[in-house]
């Protein structure tokens, strides 16, 4: 590598023949692979793929001076592949286009869908202007074509600029659709497949005692203890519930002498009055 940079060709890492016959900037210092390399006139080559190193071994006069029909660029007009925190530190300088991807827009032939939000994870300078792309693809396009796509201009009508919105600002309804709508429909069709009726409470304090234990005990955002601990709470809540109408169909006719009446009927009596002053909690 170091007799590579020593002797490199006056289109140091870039494919002679790419740029030759398609006006393409391959940049093929991504590769530290030798494979496509190619020595002519004391000086070495890097080539794209073995196409190009075949079109260069054959004729390779045509790719380089002085009969080559595209010179290499010089260095400061070059693209360069920018990082995000190497875009950040350029403020206040803004990306162009107002930071769509100009590769999309062209690509898109123009239309106004075409105006795509850019990534800064994907940027590029060139001629001292930075550039924003959607995607790895469109940057390694541009990079190959900067000409191509570097002066388009925007329509006088552009899309307005998509700023984010906190999760929280969303109006009530927005926040319940977004946030908790899969856990609280959960919560509802099982409340209305039960019925729950809590001894000494109402229908509706019931339906909302097991909604709010529901949605603690199948919170994704909880340790799985914490998970356990109310899905506990939540069953025996159910069982306390069942009491209703087991009593109602158990008691139901005259009165039986406790030798005749069906084994557990006691028990399910006196756990069912205990719960007269009790207040269920799952804070």
């Amino acid at each position: 590598m170091k007799r590579l940079q020593h002797r490199l060709g006056e289109f140091g890492q870039y494919c002679p023949v790419s740029l030759a016959e398609k006006g393409e900037l391959v940049d093929c210092s991504v590769t530290s692979s030798l494979q496509f390399a190619a020595e002519f006139r004391g000086h070495y080559y890097k080539m794209a793929s073995q196409e190009e190193l075949d079109k260069f071994l054959s004729r390779p006069e045509v790719y380089v001076s002085p009969l080559a029909p595209h010179p290499l660029p010089p260095s400061d007009m070059l693209p360069k592949k920018l990082t995000a925190a190497e875009v950040k530190a350029s403020f206040p300088v803004s990306a162009q286009m107002h930071g769509c991807c100009p590769v999309t827009y062209l690509d898109g032939k123009q239309r106004y869908e075409a105006l795509v939000p850019g990534s800064i994870e994907y940027s590029a300078k060139y001629k001292g202007k930075i550039y924003v792309f959607e995607s790895e693809e469109k940057l390694l396009k541009f990079m190959r074509l900067p000409e191509k796509y570097w002066s388009l201009k925007l329509p006088r009508k552009c899309p307005p600029v998509k700023e984010p919105l906190l999760f929280t600002a969303l109006p009530l309804p927005g926040y319940l659709e977004q946030g908790v709508a899969t856990s609280l429909i959960k919560a509802l069709n099982e409340v209305g497949c039960l019925k729950p009726k809590f001894p000494f409470l109402s229908v509706k304090k019931t339906a909302l005692l097991f909604v709010a234990c529901h949605l603690k005990a199948h919170n994704p955002r909880s340790p799985e203890p914490m998970r356990q601990a109310y899905r506990r709470k939540l069953a025996q809540f159910v069982e306390h519930c069942q009491l209703v109408p087991y009593l109602g169909a158990a008691m139901a006719g005259p009165y039986k002498e406790p030798q005749h009446r069906p084994l557990g009927l006691d028990g399910s009596l006196q756990t069912f009055l205990s719960l007269r002053d009790a207040r269920p909690g799952f804070a």
